[in-house]
C-alpha cells in the first residue's frame, strides 16, 4: 500500500500538468477563505508587514522573481533549442499569440473607454500555461500530442509579450542610479557567461543582487529574473534533452525550479492573490466595466483573436494545422488560452492601486477564465479527429 501511494504521488509530481491542478486548487481554498469568518484574518496576514516589505509584496515581489526566471530559462531554451528554434516553427503559435495579446485588449478597451480604468489593458492579455495545460491533462489522449505543443509554444510567446509589457507600461519612476548598478550586474552576468562559466552559484548570487537593485530601480523586481535567465549558458545541441540537461547550466537550472515553482510558488501565488470577499460587493461589481471587459477579453477576446488568426494563416498558405488536429480542437485550444489567471493577476496588481478596481479585475479574471476553461473542456472532450475540411489548405 505504502509503495502504491509513493508510486501515485511521483506520478503526480512528474506530471507537467500537475501544478495547474494544484494552482486550480489554491484559487478555490483562496476564494472560501476570503468570504469565511476567516476573512479577517486572511486579508490581515497579506498586509502584516516583515522587514521593508508586506507578506503579499514579499509573495508578489520576491517570490514570483523565481517564477519569472523560469519563464525566461523557458522562453530561452525554446527559442533557441526548442520547439521555437526556428522561424518556420514560430509562424503560427507567434501570429496566434500576438493576435491573442492584442484582440483581448481592444475588448477590454471598447468596454473601460472614459471610465478612467483603461490602465488595465492587459490584464485580459495573458495566457497562464500552468491552469491551461492542468485542463488539457484532464482529458488525456483525447487532444493530440501536436495541440499541447501548440498550447506551450503560444503560452510562452504570451508569456514573453507580458514580460515586455510589464517592463514598459506598469512601471513605476525609476531611480537611474540603481538602474545603472543593475545594468552593471547584468553585464557582469553575460561576462561570467561569455567567460565560460558554467557552475551556477555565481549566477545566482549576482540574480539576488540583481534583484535587490530592479526593486530600487523603480522597475518591478519580477522583471530580474527574466534578466537573469538570458544570461544563463544553454548549449544548443542535436542530443537528446537527458544529455543536455547534463551539462547545460540553463536545463540544470530549469530542473531545480519546476518543482518549487510548480508546487510552492504558483499555489502560493494563487491562494495570496485569488481571494475576493463577496461581502459589502454589490451585484453591480459584477457588472463594472472592469469586470466585463476583463471576463470578455479572456472568453471571447483570446478566441477570436488566436482562432482568427489560426485561420487566416491557414487560408493565405502560410501554415497548416498542428498535425492531428482537427478545426474543432484547434477552436476548444483556442478557448483554453482564456484562461488567464497567473499572470493576468500579477498585471492586475500592478495596473490598480484601488481595492475596488482590483476586485472587479479579480472577479473578472475568475467569470472569464472559467467560462473559457470550461468551453475549452467541453469542446475538446466531445471533438473527434475528422477529416481537414476545404478551409484548410496544406503548405506546400
Amino acid at each position: 500500500m505504502a509503495g502504491r501511494i509513493q508510486n501515485t504521488i511521483r506520478k503526480f509530481l512528474d506530471n507537467g500538468s500537475a501544478g495547474g491542478l494544484l494552482l486550480i486548487l489554491a484559487a478555490v481554498l483562496a476564494l472560501i477563505v476570503a468570504n469565511s469568518p476567516l476573512s479577517e484574518a486572511y486579508f490581515a496576514a497579506l498586509h502584516a508587514y516583515i522587514g521593508p516589505m508586506s507578506l503579499s509584496h514579499w509573495i508578489n515581489d520576491a517570490l514570483m522573481a523565481a517564477f519569472f526566471l523560469m519563464v525566461g530559462l523557458e522562453i530561452k531554451r525554446e527559442l533557441v533549442d526548442g520547439h521555437l528554434s526556428s522561424w518556420p516553427r514560430r509562424i503560427l503559435p507567434g501570429v496566434a499569440a500576438a493576435a491573442g495579446m492584442t484582440v483581448p485588449a481592444l475588448f477590454y478597451l471598447a468596454f473601460t473607454s472614459g471610465t478612467g480604468a483603461e490602465h488595465g489593458w492587459a490584464i485580459p492579455a495573458a495566457t497562464d500555461i500552468a491552469f491551461a495545460l492542468g485542463v488539457l491533462s484532464l482529458l488525456g489522449p483525447r487532444v493530440p500530442t501536436s495541440l499541447k505543443v501548440f498550447l506551450a509554444a503560444l503560452a510562452i510567446l504570451d508569456d514573453m509579450g507580458a514580460v515586455i509589457v510589464i517592463g514598459l507600461f506598469y512601471t513605476a519612476d525609476v531611480s537611474t542610479v540603481d538602474l545603472a548598478v543593475a545594468a552593471a550586474i547584468v553585464a557582469a552576468l553575460f561576462g561570467l557567461n561569455k567567460g565560460g562559466v558554467r557552475q551556477l552559484w555565481p549566477y545566482i548570487a549576482l540574480g539576488i543582487v540583481l534583484w535587490f537593485f530592479v526593486w530600487r530601480s523603480g522597475i518591478h523586481a519580477t522583471i530580474a529574473g527574466v534578466l537573469l535567465a538570458l544570461t544563463v549558458p544553454l548549449k544548443r545541441t542535436p542530443a537528446t534533452p537527458e544529455a543536455r540537461g547534463a551539462e547545460s547550466p540553463l536545463h540544470r537550472l530549469e530542473h531545480m525550479l519546476i518543482a518549487p515553482v510548480s508546487f510552492v510558488i504558483i499555489p502560493i501565488f494563487g491562494f495570496a492573490n485569488a481571494g475576493v470577499s463577496f461581502l459589502g460587493l454589490g451585484s453591480e461589481a459584477f457588472f463594472a466595466p472592469v469586470t466585463m471587459g476583463v471576463a470578455a477579453g479572456l472568453f471571447l477576446g483570446k478566441l477570436i483573436g488566436i482562432f482568427g488568426a489560426v485561420v487566416v494563416l491557414v487560408r493565405l498558405n502560410l501554415a497548416d494545422l498542428p498535425p492531428g488536429a482537427s478545426w474543432l480542437q484547434m477552436l476548444g485550444t483556442a478557448l483554453l488560452c482564456g484562461i488567464g489567471f497567473t499572470m493576468s493577476l500579477f498585471i492586475s496588481i500592478l495596473a490598480f492601486t484601488e481595492p475596488l478596481l482590483q476586485d472587479e479585475a479579480k472577479i473578472g479574471i475568475l467569470m472569464g477564465s472559467l467560462t473559457a476553461g470550461t468551453a475549452g473542456y467541453v469542446v475538446l472532450r466531445f471533438a473527434k479527429r475528422e477529416a481537414r475540411r476545404p478551409l484548410e489548405q496544406p503548405v506546400r
